[in-house]
């Protein structure tokens, strides 16, 4: 896969990361366009959308700028993003004691889902990002509004995906009730998924694209309903997942908890409710809650 960097993007990184490695300190336009060698054509242009968009400041007497507001709320939001997290470490540490397995915290941050942290065993690294399209990001809305999913939904996939709409949204309404998502995958098409994820559409060529579609299962087909468990039969599971909250009852993470082998539907039940009973103490010490229902009720 072949990285596409966007050279004007990369000047406002520039740009921004200059102020920050010094500190705040303010620099006028011709400071600026020599120390980071672009023309002051170019470095006006960025400094004036960035000082429209609050991210700088221009003082109107000396015409030096410094770093603005906006970048205080967004330092706010990252800051509580990232320190979700770290409350989530502990009861991740937790469940990885008590079945030895590999636990994660994952959200989207920007428009990728991104593992923010990961206990236990295997091979899943912090920072690891995956792009957020079908048929990768479903547990990342399951819990959100139905204006989320129905976006998510409509984002165009990573493969073409011909989908039971029907029984993709029973199994929202399922995972809402349970609480906890149980996904089955086969050792193939795990490796098929974490290989689709973080690919773009266009990045594959149509034979491959159109053969991949057809080797993907539909998203709902992978994940157990109710009437799919039996307590005494043992099935194939891949993860299980569970939503945390933030302080407005949006879903804001996901917690998850590898399995990777066949269970019975006791004991998916029993580690379901262990893995709920980790989210929903992250959503309590963070200052989050449940969302509630129209009539009032917890969802």
């Amino acid at each position: 896969m072949v990285n596409r960097r966007s050279a004007p993007t990369a000047r406002v990184v520039q740009i921004l990361d200059f102020f920050v490695e010094h500190g705040g300190k303010r620099f006028g336009l011709s400071e600026l366009a020599r120390a980071l060698e672009l023309t002051k054509p170019t470095c006006l242009g960025i400094l004036t959308e960035l000082t429209a968009g609050g991210y700088l400041v221009r003082d109107p007497d000396t015409h030096v700028y410094g770093l603005g507001p906006a970048l205080i709320a967004a330092g706010r939001v990252a800051q509580d993003s990232f320190a979700i997290s770290a409350l989530a470490r502990a009861e991740l540490e937790k469940l990885t004691a008590r079945y030895r397995t590999t636990c994660t915290a994952s959200a989207i941050v920007g428009e990728q889902i991104m593992v923010l942290e990961s206990t236990g065993p295997g091979t899943v690294k912090v920072g690891a990002a995956y792009r957020f399209a079908p048929p990768v990001g479903l547990m990342y809305v399951l819990w959100d509004t139905d204006a989320a999913f129905d976006t998510w939904l409509a984002t165009p996939p990573v493969v073409p995906l011909q989908q039971d709409e029907a029984r993709l949204r029973q199994v929202v309404d399922e995972c809402r009730t349970r609480g906890f998502l149980v996904e089955a995958t086969t050792t193939a098409s795990h490796r098929l998924y974490a290989l689709l994820a973080g690919v773009a559409d266009h990045d594959l060529p149509s034979e491959l694209r159109e053969l991949v579609g057809e080797l993907v299962t539909s998203l709902g087909e992978r994940v157990y309903l109710g009437s799919d468990l039996r307590p005494r039969k043992e099935h194939p599971v891949s993860l299980l997942a569970a939503p945390t909250y933030g302080g407005d009852g949006s879903q804001n993470m996901v917690l998850t908890m590898y399995v990777g082998a066949s269970i019975t539907g006791a004991e998916i039940a029993r580690r379901g409710a262990a893995l709920v009973a980790a989210a929903d103490a992250v959503t309590v010490s963070s200052g989050g809650h449940k969302p509630l229902t129209s009539d009032g009720n917890v969802f």
